[in-house]
């Protein structure tokens, strides 16, 4: 099976379910993941592609916005809230609508079915652009009242996506381990959100402390369920697929036993961690660390295994997910320690020293940064070249980007994440931290520039068009669930 039909719809029968219901893993493309042209695509399972695309486009738009913010904070512009702003625009603008749309366009192709509801789809998105907009904007001028309204709509966003996905996938009896994590990343979805919502709420019409929850326990139960529940757990279950795929290698029995622990310590983990932040129950919340730490240690090495035994030539995929596996350990190891100590930390909410900017940026920014430099380019290769394969030249897939400018965003974010990490951890002065967030808002620029290019100069519409709904699928989008 090749990529082209994993991503767009082809599936082989079923084998005998295992323990997780595993779908074949023979998933080799003839050449290479990036210069191959699928053929015999069937494209019966996937959405119309303006509706993953219109995701990534504001999840990328998002990206870029929340650069600057950080830059900004490097350069120390007085705003207490300034930075709660970026780091809703980063994990929730970027990340959380970019898994949004990814989960829309992969899972209907993977379990074989189609989407429950195409208008479901294409109204979460802009229930959760539009509510963080909002959200960000009050924060920033402190109109705090406004909050819960903007909250609302990001919490019915994020709700009916829930919704959709549960209604998509297949029971959990059937589910593979990837569909495993996606299923148990949704639930994480509505666990958030309904906290993140409760926290607005609490800011103008307080109650949290009138049902015996302290705000600040709330807060980091909220993002401990945010960032290791609803983000990682969706990115560990998509390795578990794309590790395979783009080195074109197996897993082997070794690979199996250890994806079977992390399968159901991971998210027992992250409960038990959260859970234990929320209540104030400290030895809950070390058995939940304990448990997260070995899990994702796990998965730095199951991904660092599949990197090694490939034999497929570099690419911008694998380099970043090359990244993904060192970060990954070192976020481990520099995490273990204050952890252990005391899990209810405030300061050590998403990690020890150095740790944090080692998780959002190296693990969560290149696993999405790395995958998208196939996803983007492959959906509008399909939708605007497949047809006229065989009957006039076409491009590959990779000569639709710019590599050089890949080369360059790659170059500037890795110098710029090593900048962040090294003040951190007091190996460089501190105007290393200003030089890594400069540098990582220019690689993120040429990241977002080079993929809008592509929509734009290969797609069937321009960005505005496909943000205003003007895209050629777009008839068919509203025709469909």
């Amino acid at each position: 099976m090749s990529v082209g039909e994993l991503l767009l719809g082809h599936r082989q029968p079923p084998p005998e379910p295992n323990t997780f219901g595993t779908k074949p893993t023979g998933i080799r493309p003839v050449e290479t993941t990036m210069s191959f042209a699928p053929t015999g695509v069937e494209t019966d399972y996937q959405p119309p592609m303006a509706l993953p695309l219109r995701h990534f486009v504001v999840g990328l738009v998002s990206l870029v916005v929340a650069g600057v913010v950080g830059v900004a904070v490097a350069l120390g512009v007085d705003s207490a809230l300034l930075p709660l702003a970026g780091l809703h625009l980063l994990l929730v603008g970027w990340v959380g609508v970019t898994i949004m749309g990814a989960m829309t366009q992969f899972v209907p192709v993977w379990s074989g079915t189609q989407l429950h509801s195409r208008r479901l789809a294409a109204l979460q998105l802009w229930l959760v652009a539009g509510g963080l907009a909002g959200f960000v904007i009050s924060l920033t001028t402190g109109t705090f009242a406004a909050l819960s309204v903007f909250g609302g709509l990001m919490l019915a966003g994020l709700w009916l996506f829930a919704y959709n996905l549960v209604r998509t996938l297949p029971p959990l009896s059937e589910c593979d381990i990837t569909e495993l994590h996606f299923a148990v990343a949704v639930g994480f979805v509505a666990l958030l959100s309904t906290l993140g919502y409760a926290l607005a709420v609490d800011l103008t019409t307080p109650f949290l402390a009138a049902v015996g929850l302290q705000r600040t326990h709330v807060v980091q139960a909220h993002a401990t369920v945010a960032i290791f529940g609803a983000v990682l757990t969706t990115v560990v279950g998509a390795l578990y697929q794309l590790g395979p795929m783009f080195t074109q290698t197996e897993p082997d029995g070794v690979d199996h036993r250890l994806r079977q622990f992390e399968a159901w310590g991971y998210p027992a983990g992250v409960l038990c961690l959260a859970g234990g932040r929320l209540l104030a129950v400290r030895p809950l919340a070390r058995l939940g660390a304990a448990l997260v730490l070995v899990s994702l240690l796990l998965v730095a090495v199951l991904l660092a295994r599949r990197l090694v035994e490939t034999s497929v030539d570099p690419s911008p995929m694998l380099r970043r997910y090359g990244v993904v596996s060192v970060t990954l350990a070192g976020w481990a190891v520099l995490t273990a320690p204050s952890w252990l100590r005391d899990p209810l930390d405030p300061g050590a909410t998403l990690g020890g020293a150095a740790a944090t900017s080692l998780l959002v940026v190296g693990v969560v920014g290149f696993v999405v940064l790395g995958t998208l430099y196939h996803v983007v380019p492959f959906i509008v290769w399909e939708d605007a070249y497949s047809d006229r394969l065989g009957f006039e030249e076409v491009p590959m897939i990779d000569d639709l980007y710019d590599h050089r400018r890949a080369s360059l965003d790659f170059l500037a974010l890795t110098t710029g994440l090593g900048c962040l990490v090294g003040t951190q951890l007091g190996l460089l002065p501190p105007v290393a931290r200003r030089v890594g967030a400069v540098l990582a808002l220019g690689g993120v620029s040429l990241f977002a520039t080079n993929l809008l290019t592509v929509v734009r100069q290969h797609g069937d519409t321009t960005v505005p068009g496909l943000l205003t709904g003007r895209g050629a699928d777009d008839e068919r989008t509203t025709s469909g669930g």
